[in-house]
């Protein structure tokens, strides 16, 4: 197989069981109800000023969508909406207490889903890995290949 074909293959498969072991592991911690696609939701939303549209905007989805997608967050209590200091029209979406825990529980799966690749490359290597894929890596918003 070509090199860059091998890459490919080799780093969409490691995206896709990241995804799906930091997802089994948050929903073990409580949070049954939470799906992929709301962790790339509550990482714009912490960011602070967000927006339904800027969510629209950062998961590359209608505002329609994401309209539904923050109503489907605040009714299970993980999102609220509060008052827009410049737009009376808009809503500032926020994480409330609930959604910061279901944020923690997924920056901890995130280490413990890593933590064999580590172990099987050692310290120096995984180090050297995460430089090179630094460098490699686009800027902007991490979203789902909806």
């Amino acid at each position: 197989m070509d090199d860059a074909l091998a890459f490919s293959a080799l780093v969409l498969a490691l995206s896709g069981q990241l995804v799906q072991e930091i997802n089994t592991r948050v929903r073990e911690q409580g949070f049954a109800d939470l799906r992929p696609a709301h962790g790339f939701a509550f990482a714009r939303i912490s960011c602070r000023d967000a927006t339904t549209a800027d969510l629209a905007e950062h998961l590359d989805m209608s505002k329609q969508a994401a309209a539904q997608l923050v109503e489907e967050l605040v009714r299970k209590g993980y999102v609220e909406r509060r008052p827009h200091p410049h737009d009376a029209r808009a809503r500032l979406l926020a994480l409330t207490d609930r959604g910061r825990a279901a944020t923690r529980a997924a920056d901890e799966a995130a280490k413990a889903a890593v933590a064999p690749w580590r172990e099987a490359l050692g310290e120096r290597r995984f180090a050297a890995l995460v430089a090179d894929l630094t460098g490699l890596a686009p800027t902007g918003p991490i979203r789902p290949a909806w």
